[in-house]
């Protein structure tokens, strides 16, 4: 099973440190809600940051527990079984698209 401390602190942050060019194609910024775990932002609209807490003004909210995110994790083509279940939220599905770049 998926590690989300893992995920954020150190899969995240170092592969946008070895594919720059992630933050110019994507342009957005990402807040994951996830239900047990905690709120973390994902700002591609610079040089890319990953932070805990809140963004005041994110692109694209993602909702999950924290189980069926670690489930995606672990297998990205779930996402839109996830999604039709109700167990993945997304505030907007373009930029949702997107996340496949993050997560592959």
């Amino acid at each position: 099973m998926a590690d989300l401390q893992n995920f954020f602190s150190e899969y995240l942050p170092k592969k946008l440190q070895n594919n720059p060019d992630l933050c110019t194609e994507v342009n957005a910024i990402y807040q994951f809600d996830l239900d047990g775990f905690g709120i973390y932002t994902v700002d591609l609209t610079g040089d890319g940051e990953v932070r805990s807490g809140a963004s005041e003004e994110p692109g694209c909210v993602v909702s999950a527990m924290s189980s069926d995110f670690e489930k995606l994790l672990d297998n990205p083509a779930s996402a839109m079984m996830l999604f039709s279940m109700g167990k993945l939220k997304v505030s907007n599905i373009g930029l949702a698209l997107s996340l496949q770049k993050l997560l592959s």
